[in-house]
């Protein structure tokens, strides 16, 4: 856990956004696997985690605004436990370790929640996700279970994601650290990536290193050589000489934070020129990208950056025509980067992807676009110090979205679909950085990662 201190402040700067009433915060159960006592390693909630530290399972934690009093609600474990776990300290001590003096076993919080809501008063509440979650709240709080994502509160959201979206030093540290496991994990990746290994033996692997200097994986690894499917789990391929493998992995720490990055890499170590001449258009986006993210500047203005440079890019090697600023307009760029530049990241992956990507990604000056591809631009608000976004651009050749476009006569002024037709076995590349923004820019965190075509194939190399 961080020191006691940073989540009472939490929970003070917490108290200060909402006006008042009760604030409820489940922390997650146990999930079983295949039988009730074979489990799945326990994930805490993150927003739990992040106003009460606990890593346990079954406790709640509440916020009483008016009277400034916090509270764990959660059983001690019976001697049936201790045979299978050993000794566990207390929920009084567990509480005390993060300044809540107020505890009560679970049992009591249904009582507890109705008699503040038989006085009038409002119970806060985030959007549940878990079915366990659902059906316990439906019973503490009288709401049906089908109600409950109608009755969330828009106010809790906010106060929790202007918290949570400036991360403090303590929090940096450790996405760092897990950012510097990712290197281990994509330096290895490279080093294996020859012809005749299975893309699970490369999977596998990098995943036992995030278990070995950190935690689970912060996402189940990406890593195909089909690469032009953006989020491809499957690792039943071979590698083979002239292909590219894309590996989306990243680790997660003890206290939940996590690391995201892609590296993209040529199978037996050497970029064909075809294949650097593409991997040099989603570097440079990268790049360039990186460059323009400053405090105060939209995300959403670094995405189109990197947009353009792709698109000009594109052009200049014939697969792309005419003006390319009107070409990004009109969208004729998604075909080959069909998402957005990045996203928050912390306590999960997709940081507070729960509390609803509008609430996070955007505000009431920036709105999502409806557009093909930039519709899925998770983050576009303006950024602050403290933000960690992920930088992610890339350039994907999708067959499918080939033909439809072609055949629907799609941004012909724009597509050149005659040169397009000899890439559609080229398959995809993308490159990602968690970046920090800082008081004058941003910097990108961890130890680098090999990056440049000559990095790349030096690491292969060895």
């Amino acid at each position: 856990m961080f020191p006691k201190a940073s989540y009472i402040n939490r929970r003070k700067r917490l108290h200060e956004e909402i006006g008042s009433g009760l604030l409820l915060f489940p922390g997650n159960s146990e999930s079983a696997f295949n039988y009730p006592a074979n489990t799945y390693s326990f994930r805490q909630d993150s927003t739990f985690s992040y106003f009460f530290g606990l890593d346990h399972p079954d406790f709640v934690g509440v916020m009483d605004v008016e009277s400034g009093i916090d509270y764990i609600f959660g059983n001690n474990v019976d001697l049936d436990d201790i045979i299978w776990m050993g000794p566990q300290p207390t929920v009084v001590d567990q509480a005390a370790g993060v300044g809540v003096d107020n505890t009560a076993p679970l049992s009591e919080l249904e009582g507890f929640l109705k008699t503040a809501i038989n006085k009038g008063r409002k119970v806060h509440f985030l959007p549940p996700y878990r079915g366990e979650t659902m059906i316990q709240m439906e019973q503490w709080l009288g709401i049906p279970y089908s109600m409950l994502k109608q009755n969330v509160s828009l106010e809790l959201i906010n106060g929790v994601v202007k918290l949570r979206s400036v991360k403090d030093n303590l929090e940096i540290a450790d996405i760092e650290n897990m950012v510097d496991v990712a290197y281990k994990m994509h330096t290895t990746a490279m080093k294996m990536a020859y012809p005749g290994i299975k893309e699970q033996e490369i999977a596998g692997t990098i995943e036992g290193i995030s278990l070995a200097y950190g935690g689970p994986v912060s996402f189940p690894v990406i890593l195909s050589v089909n690469g032009q499917i953006l989020h491809n789990h499957g690792h039943n391929n071979y590698l083979k000489a002239g292909q590219l493998l894309v590996v989306d992995a990243g680790a997660e720490s003890q206290l939940h934070y996590a690391s995201d990055i892609t590296r993209t890499c040529p199978v037996g170590g050497k970029f064909s020129q075809r294949q650097k001449e593409i991997y040099e258009i989603v570097l440079a986006a990268n790049m360039n990208a990186i460059a323009t993210t400053k405090p105060g500047l939209p995300y959403r203005d670094s995405h189109f950056v990197a947009c353009e440079t792709i698109a000009q890019g594109l052009k200049d090697i014939g697969l792309m025509k005419g003006d390319m600023k009107e070409a990004v307009a009109a969208g004729a760029h998604a075909m080959f980067l069909p998402h957005g530049l990045g996203h928050m990241l912390g306590l999960d992956v997709h940081d507070m992807e729960n509390l609803g990507q509008i609430n996070v990604g955007y505000d009431k000056e920036f709105r999502p676009s409806e557009q093909f591809g930039t519709a899925f631009l998770r983050m576009g608000r303006r950024v602050q110090p403290g933000f960690v976004i992920t930088n992610e651009p890339g350039i994907y050749f999708i067959p499918e979205l080939i033909d439809q476009w072609r055949s629907e006569g799609k941004f012909m002024d724009f597509i050149n679909y005659d040169k397009l037709e000899t890439y559609k076995d080229f398959g995809g590349i993308r490159i990602e950085d968690d970046i920090l923004v800082t008081e004058t820019g941003c910097r990108v965190l961890g130890k680098p990662i090999p990056k440049t075509v000559a990095e790349i194939e030096a690491t292969m190399a060895r």
